[in-house]
């Protein structure tokens, strides 16, 4: 790579940058840099291969990359090194995409890990431009599911070679028969989607990426003479992928598909370089295309500061990188995601990738609540707005949209769990909200009024499906199929199609239900026709009536009137929800009574108070509970449900005003 020396970047100088989600990297400055070997030129692209490892949740996809690298002699830390974000680690998913490379024989593997929940499907759409090839991982024994449609969908519609990897072979409950069933369902789906020809030839491989060994024929991974290794994986990466198209005797041009910020080099873009060389020192500038027009406009011209690639779990800083390689440039700080990055002589942009629209709204504001200010240190509008933008910046499948308030905004997303990651985030950096409900955002086509429609698929017991349809039949969902789950005895798999409205807030509802045994899959299928008002899907809450400290006094008398969600000790005030009713009315009540104290002496003592345990509410289940004249308060400490108006003669008033 030019006469420079790549210069390997020691641990400690890459990591997460909280300040921009967890999505980016940090560069510290002062870390000594070890000398690597002289690299003399540039990568033609044809010793180059990208792919994408794709899968439904859960099917082993992070634990398959992790063995990757150790089959290409990286350092891994520790188990699903990949899932570098804190969030990522205690939720066990995958939420941002990232991408590494490894040497494998004369090749260099680029590899983009990428989330398999479809409320990141815009991570997928954004990084499935900078690969030609994808491994989709299915587990063996549960077969595609409604995410592996998802996201095969958008790999197939950009003529992405695939390679089907059947995991966890090595269960006892997968059979050859088995994995020839679910061979035949994947070349259907691929036939169902529209895949050409040469992407219906797709070679199969048999693995189990915990055992850490893939196979070009069906084995459980034992007997003499078999040796477990990832090798026949990357075999087939080289041979079956096709080399990434690009000419090193053009000019440079890059699309930018990820963007991090460093507080010593300012923005980081990375992307696929599409043609040229780029160097260290290189004048380049931004081009963008102008809304409503094919013209592209340049703006923001700089120099490049830094060039950086990935060597397994580390970075190295290059001199020179060419056509069909992905790299990381420092240098310019106002081009961002689905913008191009080429020499100051181009002057036409490469075409962006189609993003879906937002399904979901809610809107952040303020926390204006009797307990504001307490916890967190990021109270402000301004504050709140330059986060959420920031956020909207490095992530285009979120969009804000201010509102006539000056201190609220609307927040558009892909669903419940992707907007709940970004409060996640947000509260943990000291921010404190208010949030509405979720609204379904809808369409008008030819005077009709359309909805978002998901994909729902139910693995359940037996005993538990009765319950379930019944429980989906009240949010408007229309039953598909039924039938028994190829690989477990006494569970039953359910499909429906739902609207986007009727599952916010069922996942805890679903776990109640099947007491914890149960798993829902769920994928945006299309929008269709509005299905008409849900059912009776939550009953009536207990509001605070008073302000002050809850006691165990007046707890013991109201657990017949519902189900509490505080304890003793806590704060309240008027409006605030601290319960369920047991009816469907709303039902006002005093939490913070004490027992009144007099000068007579009695034989008796004091009763002891024994309360149950209360239901305290995460995140996630506030974002689904929460009705329409409702709002989620999001501390760093605590999360509140309240009223939207928070005084009782008021809430009478504009009650009376609507029925009316």
């Amino acid at each position: 790579m030019g006469t420079g020396w790549c210069r390997q970047l020691q641990s400690g100088w890459w990591h997460r940058c909280s300040a921009s989600n967890e999505a980016g990297r940090r560069f510290a400055s002062g870390a000594a840099l070890a000398p690597e070997e002289k690299a003399e030129v540039v990568l033609e692209p044809s010793q180059i291969r990208n792919v994408a490892i794709i899968a439904h949740v859960d099917h082993g996809k992070t634990t398959l990359l992790d063995r990757i690298l150790r089959e290409c002699g990286a350092n891994v830390p520790r188990d699903r090194a990949m899932d570098s974000i804190t969030l990522e680690r205690e939720r066990g998913i995958t939420i941002a995409s990232k991408y590494t490379s490894m040497a494998w024989k004369s090749m260099q593997l680029n590899v983009v890990d990428t989330p398999g929940h479809a409320d990141f499907g815009g991570e997928v759409e954004r990084v499935v431009g900078m690969v030609e090839g994808a491994v989709l991982v299915v587990d063996a024994g549960e077969g595609p599911l409604a995410q592996t449609k998802f996201v095969v969908a958008k790999s197939l519609n950009l003529g992405i070679r695939p390679i089907l990897l059947l995991n966890k072979v090595d269960r006892p409950s997968v059979t050859e028969q088995r994995c020839g069933e679910v061979e035949s369902l994947i070349f259907d789906l691929f036939a169902n989607l529209g895949a050409t020809d040469a992407q219906l030839e797709f070679p199969v491989l048999y693995a189990s990426a915990r055992e850490g060994w893939v196979s070009k024929t069906y084995t459980k991974g034992e007997g003499e003479g078999f040796v477990r290794s990832m090798a026949p994986l990357m075999d087939t990466i080289v041979d079956h992928i096709p080399a990434p198209k690009g000419d090193l005797s053009t000019p440079f041009r890059m699309l930018i598909s990820m963007m991090e910020h460093d507080v010593y080099l300012g923005r980081i873009i990375t992307g696929r370089i599409a043609s040229g060389i780029v160097r260290v020192g290189d004048r380049i500038h931004g081009l963008r295309v102008t809304d409503g027009t094919s013209a592209s406009v340049p703006f923001d011209e700089g120099k490049v500061i830094k060039l950086m690639k990935k060597n397994g779990m580390t970075s190295v800083l290059v001199d020179n990188a060419g056509a069909g390689d992905i790299v990381s440039i420092a240098g310019v700080s106002q081009p961002s995601i689905g913008h191009t990055v080429a020499s100051v002589d181009v002057i036409e942009a490469l075409p962006a990738a189609a993003m879906d629209p937002p399904t979901l709204s809610m809107t952040f504001s303020v926390n204006d609540s009797p307990l504001g200010g307490r916890d967190g240190n990021q109270l402000t509008g301004p504050k709140i707005g330059e986060r959420l933008l920031a956020e909207a910046m490095s992530n285009l499948s979120i969009a804000v949209i201010p509102t006539p308030r000056q201190d609220a905004y609307e927040v558009q997303g892909r669903g419940e769990l992707q907007l709940g990651i970004l409060l996640e985030n947000m509260r943990r950096e000291g921010f404190e909200l208010s949030v509405s409900p979720p609204a379904v955002l809808y369409k008008e086509e030819n005077g009709k009024k359309l909805e978002p429609i998901e994909e729902v698929v139910i693995e359940v017991n037996e005993e538990h499906a009765g319950l379930v349809i019944e429980a989906l039949s009240h949010r408007r969902a229309e039953f598909l199929d039924m039938g028994p789950c190829p690989e477990s005895v006494g569970r039953t798999r359910l499909s429906f199609t739902c609207p986007s409205r009727g599952l916010v807030g069922y996942r805890s509802v679903f776990s109640t239900d099947t007491h914890g045994t149960g798993f829902m899959h769920r994928a945006f299928l299309t929008y269709g026709k509005y299905r008409g008002p849900l059912g009776n899907v939550r009953k009536g809450v207990l509001v605070s009536m008073a302000s002050g400290t809850i006691t165990a006094h007046a707890l013991m008398g109201l657990e017949a009137r519902g189900i509490l969600f505080v304890k003793p000790g806590m704060e309240t005030y008027d409006g605030m929800i601290v319960g369920e009713h047991t009816r469907e009315t709303d039902l006002e009540i005093n939490p913070v009574r004490t027992k009144e104290l007099n000068n007579i002496r009695t034989a008796g003592k004091d009763e002891n108070v024994k309360l149950s345990p209360p239901r305290l509410i995460n995140l996630e289940e506030a974002i689904g509970y929460v009705a329409g004249d409702e709002i989620i308060e999001v501390t760093p400490k605590v999360i509140r449900l309240r009223k939207s108006i928070l005084d009782s003669s008021r809430r009478k008033a504009v009650k009376r005003v609507k029925k009316e």
